[in-house]
């Protein structure tokens, strides 16, 4: 499943594309078209982006009119998922069995 996520709140975006500069997170009101959700936003590259020709954006949370913005999905496996449930599910057994 892949969803675009706020990268300061971690809740689901509800997006209009193109995604205007104003645009802001209904949870946080955070700026969407941000480096923070960017794709190519990385704080462990030179100037925090892999994107090489972008021009360097000083407040990475803030609105910014670069022109190589692609907002980032985040995918979370299914699997991932599925062993999370199993382990709650197992808790919750354990619990029952010491009874």
């Amino acid at each position: 499943m892949s969803k675009p996520t706020c990268f300061k709140c971690q809740n689901t975006l509800e997006l209009i594309f193109p995604i205007s500069r104003s645009a802001e997170c209904d949870h946080c009101k955070t700026d969407i078209r941000c480096c923070g959700n960017c794709f190519f936003y990385d704080p462990k590259v030179y100037n925090e982006c892999k994107e090489t020709q972008s021009t360097r954006v000083l407040e990475k949370d803030r609105s910014n009119l670069c022109d190589y913005f692609k907002i980032k999905i985040t995918t979370t496996s299914i699997q991932s998922e599925a062993e999370k449930l199993k382990e709650q599910a197992e808790a919750l057994f354990k619990n029952f069995k010491k009874s």
